[in-house]
This record gives structure tokens, C-alpha cells and sequence, in this order.
């Protein structure tokens, strides 16, 4: 499948506020519990350092992340990010195509450091994605994340030097 991955426009927001809202909706990965509807997700994408998109060639979109500082001041220079990719379209490398090109644009805005704070444990594609493209796990936080069912799950904090 050929993907493209791109900067996120205004005509894009309202695909990216359902692939989002899928994510938070799951309740397995995102700590949001809050859904976003166009005004919110307006301000929540534009309030990001970046946002990337992924599309197919007849440009509909499959994909996005948000990226931004992980911290202040003197941490300044650690980023965060959150991948979401539509559900139906999992498994075609669409994630991988996020995170390689959301590496590549944080070391042009300046960040040296990629930190995913909480990655949860059972994720294990994203988890095998990120040891894959050189992240390293920092260690593991006992029941970190609370489920949507209501369980408690760890989870394992990654970083990478860009």
C-alpha cells in the first residue's frame, strides 16, 4: 500500500477527530477519556508542535500523530507523540510510517529525545515496533494504565536519542 505521510490541513480534522476518538473510545492505549467533537479537536490539533497524517493514494486518511514537548524549561528538548490509525486499516505498516516520519520532524524542530511515557504493556506490535526502530524501554510501572474494564495494566515508558 502506498502511504503517504504528511502534515495535517483543516480539511483533515474531522477524519482525524474519528481515527482519535477510535483510540480513546478502545480504551486500551490513550490515557484520554474524553472524546474529542470539532471545537475540541480543533484546539487540541492545533495546539500540538506537529501533527502528521497518513493517506493512501486516492488521499483518504488512514492515520496521524500529535507531537509535542514532553516537558518544560530545562526538559524542553524531550518530546512526546501518540500514534492513532484507523481501525480497519491496522497491520498495513501505517504505524511505522507515523513513527518514522514523526522522528525524522521532531529532529528538524529540535527536540533530542523521543519519550513515550506510558506505553501499555499488552501493546506488544507498537512495543515490537519502537525496540524495533531503536527505542529502549526504560522500565516497567505495575499497574499504570487503568483499562476500560476497569483493570489495571503496566506499562513501559520508551526513548529514543534523534
Amino acid at each position: 500500500m502506498d502511504i503517504t505521510v504528511r502534515a495535517y490541513r483543516p480539511e483533515d480534522e474531522c477524519r482525524m477527530i474519528k481515527i482519535w476518538n477510535e483510540v480513546v473510545e478502545e480504551g486500551i492505549a490513550f490515557p484520554q477519556e474524553e472524546l474529542l467533537d470539532s471545537e475540541s479537536g480543533k484546539a487540541f490539533f492545533a495546539s500540538q508542535s506537529f501533527c502528521g497524517v497518513a493517506q493512501d493514494a486516492a488521499g483518504h486518511i488512514l492515520g496521524l500523530y500529535i507531537l509535542h514537548p514532553n516537558n518544560v524549561g530545562r526538559c524542553g528538548h524531550i518530546c512526546n507523540a501518540s500514534y492513532a490509525v484507523l481501525r480497519e486499516s491496522r497491520g498495513l505498516h501505517i504505524g511505522e510510517a507515523l513513527v518514522k516520519d514523526c522522528l525524522d520532524r521532531a529532529g528538524k524542530l529540535g527536540f533530542r529525545i523521543l519519550q513515550f511515557n506510558a506505553v501499555v504493556a499488552s501493546n506488544i506490535h507498537a512495543r515490537h515496533l519502537y525496540e524495533r526502530l531503536g527505542f529502549s524501554q526504560l522500565g516497567t510501572i505495575p499497574g499504570g494504565f487503568r483499562m476500560k474494564d476497569g483493570r489495571y495494566e503496566d506499562i513501559c515508558p520508551y526513548y529514543r536519542k534523534l
